[in-house]
């Protein structure tokens, strides 16, 4: 089993009196694909949210081994905690470019923003090609690939993708997964929160699945896919 580098444990969180997740356990090895599926409102972007700093919660949080529950968002950030909103969130009057530049607005190092840039238009070449283009006027999956690239200019160690497959069409879907197994062969660690099933199976070593709130299985992707209840519920079998 590879180090622990995210710890979820017994984890409460939700808006104001209104708990959302009860009890969540959930762990993230350096180095790994982690799948977080579920449907609608199941509660997957309030534990991303919770991690991130963004809501309150309660139980145990740890990245690195470090707590990060007293933490704010943008000490979890400087952390390495990065992650890409759902409906991808870009600046829509900026430049492609302008846009990943602001991925790296907390960074001093310049060889070291030089050398991202070139990793995600190596990732991404349909970036580079357009990167004078104002953000707004690319397609879904043209504006997803320059969110994740935004994403990967903060240097994370562990990126987190919420619905990365949203509206997009299946071969797109099938270029991010490649590029996702790219970024986990150069050092990056990835939590996938999906509700395409199928697709996040096809690239994570282990997943959990989530309703209402609520961890109900867990696994490797490949005994999960073969869980009745999940093939019933989300496979269509």
């Amino acid at each position: 089993m590879s180090e622990t580098l995210l710890e979820i444990g017994k984890l409460t969180a939700g808006y104001g009196a209104a708990p959302v997740l009860f009890d969540v356990d959930l762990r993230v090895g350096k180095g790994e694909i982690v799948t977080l599926v579920g449907s609608n409102g199941a509660g997957k972007t309030t534990l991303l949210r919770a991690v991130s700093r963004v809501i309150k919660a309660q139980g145990t949080l740890r990245f690195g081994g470090e707590d990060l529950l007293p933490l704010a968002p943008e000490s979890a950030f400087r952390k390495g905690l990065v992650q890409v909103p759902e409906g991808r969130q870009l600046f829509g009057k900026m430049t492609v470019e302008e846009n990943l530049a602001m991925g790296a607005f907390r960074r001093a190092d310049k060889e070291g923003m030089a050398a991202s840039f070139d990793r995600v238009y190596e990732l991404f070449p349909i970036l580079k090609e357009r990167r004078r283009q104002l953000a707004g006027n690319m397609s879904g999956g043209e504006q997803q690939m320059c969110a994740m690239g935004r994403a990967l200019m903060a240097a994370p160690k562990l990126l987190m993708i919420d619905e990365m497959s949203l509206g997009l069409a299946p071969v797109i879907v099938d270029q991010l997964l490649e590029v996702l197994t790219d970024i986990r062969s150069q050092g990056v660690t990835v939590l996938l929160v999906e509700q395409d099933v199928f697709a996040a199976f096809s690239v994570a070593d282990r997943g959990y699945v989530m309703e209402t709130g609520k961890i109900t299985r867990e696994g490797p992707v490949s005994e999960l896919a073969d869980d009745p209840a999940v093939r019933e519920a989300y496979l269509g079998a």
